[in-house]
């Protein structure tokens, strides 16, 4: 092509390359995601009751959950690559190779794609992976295709789960030597003699070759409950598989069948909900086991034959089994029993356990659900270890210390949702060493510190009732949570001395908080976590004027749920350290609900994470969020016909990393016109909702119109505005690009030269791939000695002793028979910085001169990329330098270094010359 054609196609080509390059760059930074959701797990907490999430293994950090995948590739593209966890759902017939190897610190996995072929290498590069599941919840299976070597490349892999998956299609299947947790649910086993067929080297005796190292993994835990055609065990059929646990629940498998099996060693089995009626105590013997659990079956009696196998067992679950009596012997049967769970069985009315050693390990009872209504004096005397018994859902009305006799050790005690109206005083008084009581969902409507008398170290307390509840100190000394619920109101009765010194979490769930007397007040110094639902009036204090909350020096996490009513004082003063604020169920005044906002939210401005639902907030500006400077995590939840006022966008910048958006209807207006950009190009913040959120034009508008449609196809003049800048720098670059295309300007060639240097920077191949040295060294012949000896090898040597730099050196880097003149420029063209060697002996040389006329003509020529620096080696007459007029603004800025004399000086020197050239270094790469 000609070189004028080539002018005039580069002129038209390069600024659309250059708008789409832009454009791409954009979009690579939009952090929103459509149907995925990107998170935090230490927001978890914050985010689990407003937006759903895929379950996540603890320790981890960010993660993206996302559904209605159909693209997977164009879905994963849009994923931040840092990641830990991923959960993906959707229909995507085939899992291609490579698909995840962007996200190098993955460690989670959960996949629910329909049916899937998964290719040889659809999992490399995840070396970090610990977690892999395949999921699908439908009552069918479907098919999995798995190659025999899908799993090789994960190294770390420690839990592979298949839900819903069938595999008969796939065999061989090599597991990695780190798996400790392999589950099959709801499959199409058949028999336990498939697994070999389906995992090559699951069992070792099942391995084609013999290895110096571990062939097959160490599994700790098989999982294959809810295989309802698993009926068969067969012989031998995990020979030399040592486990740890198996679980078996939901499949018609034969107890007895695993004794033939060939498993090694088994510390605990479940057989939940199998169909069995009796005990399989001689499973349990053959075994050792020391946990079993057989919850939701058909075991209404317990003979003492079944328990003589069973002598090992320090976990016995028993749940579901409609007992209703004990063996005589049980208790003395199992001497090693801990934890018994018998709960939602029939051993009610009156409780009657059987008598056993006094030196019972029990340490765990369970007796929740059980028709109880009486406990019999010395009920638990035979359990004197005992440390927890849960008694919740049942009958019970009276309790009497009697009934507790002998449990001096408990700590917990669980009497909630029983009738209990009274608690005769002293009831715990042989409890000593009681830490949590639980009387939530009984009928008490008194609660004195008489009542909570014996135990020294009450730490954790729930009281309720279904009217009203008074309550009276002297509260525990120890007491760290306390967590009350009533119908109708909470009163405090309140000493003049302060109650609660020690209290560190306060939940209170009710209508109306009050105190008696009047003139009382209640303080919290040590309160860290403060939750109140359902309540319209808080009454801390029973000033009218401070009727709002009290000074909370340590608070850091409220939870305020109210009902619509008599919250227009709500203030949050004194909370220095609050980092957590949800606020729900509050009708916000319409003439004032903008203020309000902001006069909650001024005095907390270290939140930072701020949850509001239910609102009524209506139209919101910068004003509402300005002083949030540390927010982190920003929900809006249940709101109807909420603005986004234009000036928020000033706030951008600042906006918190995650913005989500849950169940919001916003106004139809232009106002707002500003919100699709943002939400798909906002390069440090995750935006969740928008593009599922619609918006009503007046408060009879329900044609559910998409909000982000909306702001597209009606706020037009946006449009326009962004059409016309395009196309105004579209004409501008064309006209640039010709202008530097004509040869007839000379001026022109400094401008082609800037164009081209920010051209190659903009696309990402800067000057940093051009150099080959980092410095060109310019000295004449009288000072090559000390620049050979002295300067080069404190540049030249590699760390610590030198600075390990590139150098050019004239008389030992040009070529043999090389120009020297085009040696100099090219030298200089290909170096990051020009370090002139100068002395009066160098300012008389000829070639010396010349270098300095070049490197000063870089200058202008390079600006921004050429670097110059000045070495003196003795004084100069500047006076002298004047002919190099470009040298007074390098002068100016004291980018030149004079030779010191002493040894001392002369190693602060080169260290203060590294630096600079590091300096120099850096700037151009930039």
């Amino acid at each position: 092509i000609p070189k004028m054609e080539r002018l005039l196609l580069s002129s038209y080509v390069l600024p659309l390359l250059l708008l789409d390059l832009m454009n791409g760059g954009l979009m690579s930074q939009a952090w929103t995601v459509p149907d995925c959701t990107i998170a935090d797990s230490s927001l978890l907490s914050n985010l689990s009751f407003y937006v759903p999430f895929c379950p996540l293994a603890p320790g981890l950090h960010t993660f993206a959950s996302c559904s209605n995948v159909k693209d997977l590739t164009q879905t994963l593209r849009a994923v931040p690559w840092d990641i830990q966890a991923l959960c993906l759902q959707g229909m995507v017939p085939i899992l291609p190779a490579k698909e995840f190897a962007r996200f190098p610190f993955l460690q989670l996995l959960r996949l629910q794609l329909g049916t899937l072929k998964i290719t040889s290498e659809a999992f490399q590069g995840l070396n970090q992976l610990q977690y892999l599941s395949f999921e699908h919840h439908a009552p069918c299976c479907l098919s999995l295709l798995l190659p025999p070597d899908a799993l090789e490349p994960l190294t770390f892999l420690s839990s592979l789960s298949f839900q819903g998956y069938c595999l008969n299609y796939s065999q061989n299947i090599q597991l990695p030597i780190s798996l400790r947790h392999l589950a099959l649910r709801h499959s199409c086993l058949r028999e336990l003699q498939e697994l070999q067929g389906l995992f090559s080297n699951l069992v070792p005796s099942f391995s084609p070759t013999a290895s110096p190292r571990p062939w097959s993994p160490s599994l700790e835990v098989l999982d294959l409950s809810s295989n309802l055609q698993l009926n068969q065990a067969g012989v031998r059929a995990l020979n030399g598989l040592q486990l740890h646990s198996l679980i078996l629940d939901g499949t018609p498998l034969n107890a007895l069948g695993l004794l033939g099996s060939g498993l090694l060693h088994l510390d605990f089995l479940s057989l939940v909900g199998t169909g069995m009626e009796k005990l399989p105590g001689k499973v349990s013997g053959y075994f050792e086991l020391r946990a079993l659990d057989v919850g939701r079956n058909r075991i209404q009696n317990i003979e003492d034959g079944d328990l003589s196998s069973c002598h090992s067992l320090e976990c016995l679950s028993l749940q579901a089994n409609s007992l209703k009596f004990l063996p005589i012997k049980f208790l003395n049967a199992l001497p090693q029993l801990q934890r018994l769970n018998l709960s939602m069985n029939k051993l009610g009315p009156a409780l009657v356990l059987p008598d056993g050693l006094v030196s019972t390990n029990l340490r765990v009872l369970d007796l929740s659900h059980n028709e109880l209504c009486v406990l019999p004096y010395g009920a638990f005397s035979f359990v004197p270890q005992l440390e927890e018994l849960w008694l919740s859902g049942n009958n019970i009305s009276n309790i009497s210390s009697e009934s507790l006799e002998g449990l001096k050790w408990l700590k917990t005690l669980d009497l909630s949702w029983n009738k209990i109206k009274v608690l005769n005083p002293g009831w715990l008084f042989f409890l000593p060493a009681l830490t949590s009581l639980n009387l939530l969902g009984t009928y008490l409507e008194r609660i004195s510190a008489k009542q909570l008398q014996g135990p020294q170290r009450l730490s954790h307390l729930q009281l309720g009732s279904l009217q009203t509840l008074d309550l009276y100190p002297p509260w525990s000394p120890a007491l760290l949570s306390l967590e009350i619920w009533a119908e109708s109101c909470i009163w405090f009765n309140i000493p003049s001395e302060e109650p609660f010194l020690l209290l560190e979490n306060l939940t209170l769930q009710t209508s109306e908080v009050a105190l008696l007397p009047y003139n009382a007040s209640v303080h919290f110094p040590s309160l860290r976590h403060l939750t109140l639902r359902g309540i319209s009036f808080l009454g801390f204090s029973s000033l009218r004027s401070q009727r709002s909350f009290p000074q909370f020096p340590v608070l850091e996490h409220l939870h305020f749920w109210s009902d619509y009513e008599n919250t227009e004082n709500l203030e949050l003063f004194g909370m220095p350290n609050l980092r957590v604020l949800e606020l729900g169920d509050m009708n916000f005044l319409y003439e004032s609900r903008s203020t309000k906002l902001e006069m909650v939210l001024k005095e907390v401005p270290q939140l930072q994470v701020l949850a509001l639902s239910h609102l009524n907030l209506g139209n919101l500006s910068k004003s509402n969020f300005r002083e949030l400077d540390h927010l982190q995590l920003l929900l809006f939840n249940s709101e109807w016909a909420l603005g986004l006022d234009s000036s928020l966008q000033e706030l951008i910048p600042q906006m918190p990393p995650y913005v989500y958006f849950s169940d919001v209807t916003f106004t139809c207006q232009c106002e707002s016109s500003w919100v699709g950009s943002w939400a798909t190009q906002a390069p440090n913040t995750f935006v969740y909702g928008l593009e599922k959120s619609i918006c009503m034009a007046n408060a009879s508008d329900y044609s559910k119109t998409p909000l982000l449609s909306f702001l597209s196809h009606h706020c037009a003049h946006d449009l326009e505005f962004q059409g016309f800048l395009a196309s105004f720098t579209l004409v501008l670059l064309l006209t640039i690009l010709t202008l530097l295309g004509c040869p007839k300007w000379p001026w022109l060639h400094h401008l082609r030269t800037l164009f081209h240097a920010w051209w190659w920077k903009l696309a990402g191949r800067g000057p940093r791939s051009q150099f080959r040295y980092d410095v060109f060294i310019s000295y004449c012949e009288q000072d090559q000695d000390w620049v050979l000896e002295e300067l080069v090898p404190a540049l030249e040597k590699s760390p610590p002793a030198g600075e390990g730099l590139r150098l050019c050196l004239p008389e030992r880097d040009f070529g043999v028979g090389q120009d020297r003149m085009d040696a100099m420029a090219a030298s200089m063209e290909n170096s990051r910085a020009t370090l002139c060697v100068l002395s009066s002996r160098a300012l008389e040389s000829p070639w010396c001169h010349l270098e300095l006329r070049l490197a000063t003509y870089h200058l202008v020529a390079r600006p921004g990329t050429a670097s110059l620096l000045l070495l003196f080696l003795e004084p100069v007459d500047r006076r002298k330098l004047r002919s190099y007029h470009r040298l007074t603004r390098w002068l100016q800025k004291e980018d030149y270094f004079d030779l010191p004399q002493g040894k001392v000086e002369w190693d602060a020197f080169c260290e203060q010359l590294r630096k600079r050239l590091r300096k120099a270094k850096q700037d151009r790469d930039d």
